[in-house]
């Protein structure tokens, strides 16, 4: 448990964002830890929602919850998968994993296969895709939203083919022609892709990783980190955003050491200090530090945990 774990609605950044309006129910696809916690910061407000899950189990689950929930497993076929009442909603959130571990390699063809039955319903307006930050596997130094990908690392390509999927979304034009040029651009259909780094929380303490005392690796990277709070802030944000289409990093603005870190998350759970294996990175070799500056500056977003060292000190 958290001193001072504040709710959503307590921090000023989030008492800022829920005076804007979101238009329309708002339907979350892959309705896990993150949606889960996204689709209750919405419901207080008074927004409908409507998650998904792949089960039925897991559907129950957010119906305990007082979350309205479906079914929807994918991939599907698109026949069936159109005819679903997810498609009815204004704004859709995806939030489904990619299950690289588990050797899934069918994750662009699932966002695809939304994003066109998204298209066909003619009632989705915005699509938000959130992504990972594991995008920028390969990548040294600082990284942002602008660079050139580098496709030969691991998985980086069906994250990109992921996300592109989404923004094509932009590209879907209304189909009322006799709208004037301010009504067609309100119009519009919108796609963004928000890159969310490692995700921390409730229940999801760095410190926790520690507990199987494996050594760990690449002590002077740099730990690229968004707090579940922060997470849902950025999307909501996203949500009542008058930007077009876009891509977006979702990270705090902590950078230190991972060896740093995972000292303090130990030292938090009062556990034994973590051991890292030498791997000293080449002289010429800098950290990944991915910015959240476009994020930060665009959206205006101020984050309720930008120092999570700060955040780790209040665990009891």
């Amino acid at each position: 448990m958290f001193k001072n774990e504040k709710t959503y609605l307590e921090s000023s950044s989030v008492t800022r964002s829920v005076g804007k309006e979101i238009s329309g129910s708002v339907g979350i696809i892959g309705c896990g830890w993150l949606g889960t916690a996204l689709a209750n910061q919405l419901q207080r407000f008074g927004v409908d929602v409507l998650a998904t899950r792949s089960n039925v189990e897991n559907v129950e689950q957010l119906k305990n919850h007082d979350i309205h929930a479906e079914v929807l497993t994918l991939p599907a076929e698109s026949e069936l998968l159109n005819k679903h009442v997810i498609f009815k909603q204004q704004s859709l959130v995806i939030a489904i994993t990619p299950q690289f571990r588990q050797g899934r390699l069918d994750y662009p063809e699932k966002i695809k296969q939304l994003v066109d039955a998204a298209k066909v319903s003619g009632k989705v307006k915005q699509i938000i895709l959130l992504s990972s930050s594991a995008v920028y596997n390969g990548l040294s130094g600082q990284v942002d939203e602008s660079l050139a990908l580098d496709f030969s690392a691991d998985k980086v390509l069906l994250l990109h083919q992921a996300e592109q999927a989404v923004l094509s979304f932009n590209n879907d034009k209304p189909l009322h022609f006799n709208l004037n040029a301010s009504q067609v651009n309100s119009t519009k259909n919108r796609g963004y892709v928000l890159r969310l780094a490692g995700l921390v929380g409730p229940s999801r303490h760095p410190g926790k990783f520690l507990l199987n005392g494996r050594m760990l690796k690449s002590p002077q990277a740099i730990v690229n980190l968004i707090h579940q709070t922060d997470a849902v802030g950025l999307i909501r944000e996203i949500l009542t955003s008058d930007i077009e289409g876009d891509i977006f990093n979702g990270v705090s603005s902590t950078q230190v050491t991972k060896k740093l870190y995972y000292q303090t998350a130990a030292k938090s759970l009062g556990l034994a200090t973590p051991v890292f294996e030498e791997d000293p990175m080449a002289l010429d070799a800098k950290p990944k530090i991915v910015s959240g500056i476009k994020t930060q500056t665009l959206l205006n977003y101020s984050f309720v945990h930008a120092d999570l060292l700060a955040w780790l000190a209040q665990v009891d």
